[in-house]
This record gives C-alpha cells, sequence and structure tokens, in this order.
C-alpha cells in the first residue's frame, strides 16, 4: 500500500476540493487511495456525498441529501480534462429520494464526460436503481464503457449488512445490463463471516446473471460504528477464488486483499 503523498496525490487532492467534487476514496476509505491517486486516477462519486441508505460495511455519510448540482457534471468533466486522464470511474451515493433515484442525473453526468473528454474511456459504478428498468436504461443510454453494480456480500448475510438491498435485486441489475448486451462487472467483500460454499454460490450466481468481470476484497471496518472482520483471508485463498472464478468463465478477476470495486479499473474497459 503507497503512501497518501506524493506531488501527482497533492495534484488530485486539490483539484477535487477546488471544484466541490466527491470521491469514494476518501469518503469510503479506501486503502488504494496512495497509489490511485500518485498515478493521477480518482473514482469520482456524483450526487454529494451523503447516502440515503446506511450499509454497516461502508464508511460514507448518511442522511437527507443535498438537492443535485446542475453545475457538477461539467465541474466534473473539467477536472478529468486537466488531470488528462485516459479512463475514469464514476459512482454515486444511493439518491432514493429521487424519483428514478438520479439516474438521470447519472446520465447527464456521462454525456457530459463524454462531449469534453472524447478520448476517455468511463466505467460507471452504479446504484442498484431498486432494479427499475428504465432507470437502468438510462445509464446504457448514455454508453459508458463498462458498467459496474456490485453485490456486496453474499446472499444470506445481505439483510444484515445492506439497507434496503436485496441480493438477488442486484443479480436483476447485473442480469439487465448483461442482457442487452453490455459488459457487467460486480464485486464483493470477504470477511464478513461467510463460508466457502458461499462464495462460491455467489461466484456462480454472478456468473449465472451475465456478470463477466469481477473484483474480490478483504473488508476493513472503516470505523467502531461498522461491522467487525469476522476473518482475515490469505492472498493464497484470495489467489484460488481467482483462478476458480477464470476457470468458472469470467474474462477479468481482481481478488487479493486490497482490492476495491475501482482498482486497475483501467483494465477492466473491453477492447
Amino acid at each position: 500500500m503507497q503512501r497518501a503523498s506524493g506531488e501527482n496525490y497533492s495534484r488530485v487532492k486539490h483539484l477535487v476540493k477546488d471544484n466541490g467534487l466527491h470521491t469514494i476514496c476518501t469518503s469510503g476509505n479506501c486503502p488504494n487511495i496512495g497509489e490511485c491517486w500518485n498515478a493521477g486516477t480518482a473514482t469520482f462519486m456524483i450526487l454529494g456525498d451523503i447516502c440515503t441508505r446506511a450499509c454497516k460495511f461502508c464508511n460514507t455519510k448518511t442522511g437527507k441529501p443535498l438537492p443535485p448540482d446542475p453545475d457538477e457534471p461539467r465541474r466534473l468533466a473539467e477536472s478529468i480534462k486537466i488531470l488528462g486522464l485516459r479512463h475514469c470511474v464514476i459512482t454515486s451515493v444511493d439518491r432514493d429520494d429521487l424519483i428514478d433515484g438520479g439516474a438521470s442525473f447519472w446520465s447527464e453526468v456521462i454525456k457530459t464526460i463524454k462531449r469534453i473528454n472524447p478520448g476517455t474511456t468511463i466505467e460507471t459504478l452504479i446504484p442498484d436503481f431498486d432494479a427499475v428498468p428504465e432507470n437502468i436504461q438510462k445509464i446504457i443510454d448514455a454508453e459508458p464503457d463498462l458498467i459496474s453494480h456490485n453485490i456486496e456480500t453474499v446472499r444470506r448475510l445481505t439483510p444484515a449488512i445492506r439497507t434496503k438491498a436485496k441480493y438477488e435485486r442486484s443479480l436483476d441489475v447485473i442480469r439487465y445490463i448483461s442482457g442487452k448486451g453490455k459488459p457487467a462487472k460486480s464485486g464483493f467483500m470477504l470477511g464478513l463471516g461467510e463460508t466457502e460454499a458461499e462464495i462460491f454460490e455467489t461466484i456462480d450466481d454472478l456468473y449465472n446473471a451475465g456478470c463477466r468481470i469481477l473484483t474480490i476484497g478483504q473488508y476493513l471496518k472503516p470505523s467502531g460504528l461498522h461491522m467487525d472482520v469476522v476473518e482475515y483471508f490469505t492472498p493464497e485463498k484470495f489467489e484460488l477464488y481467482r483462478t476458480l472464478a477464470l476457470e468458472k468463465g469470467f474474462e477479468y478477476v481482481e481478488s487479493s486483499p486490497l482490492v476495491r470495486s475501482s482498482f486497475h479499473a483501467e483494465k477492466h474497459v473491453p477492447h
């Protein structure tokens, strides 16, 4: 894990702050922030930094969000241009307070980035939008290069760890994306009390839903208010799951303790 310092790190930090932007790198206490920001990349978080859900693994603030900022798409796109990014990852808080969950705003963000940065590839790490087809379709119609939605944990643990989100609903999101002929990506954490059989089941469920790009990482407790870590998995175990998923038919798998959904994301874009 690289230290959170350096010239490029400072450049990204100041650019994000000066433009009133948010990143999941800071909101989620990501362990890879030093490596990614020093490489000049960041996962930008749109629609504010206050989530309407309160999942027990996530460090993002929860509460009543502010209205969407109509100038955010432009500021974000201009920041990506200043950074000279060839690839960017966009995610958001859950916005259950908005009629379409923020899907229309998402579409505007994607289109604005593409207009101002025509050579930049885009990965979108989207919420579940309650698995409403027309909301997911708004993302697809904006034509990002890759659409990702994380299932986060195994079926049994979902009700205790994720608020409102449902395991099968997340599979429905993946199923809809892949059913439209688009590359689908997902990820989940280990260390929350899942069994190996449940890990295998989750890999199978994602594959059967059409997911072909997968990330698996170790859950790390972000604060004393969050779920405790039940188990720390060895690098050998992560490699076992990576090999198993590739043998299953996944096209790309990132699996190691510090992997997060956007880690090495530029490698996941289909060519």
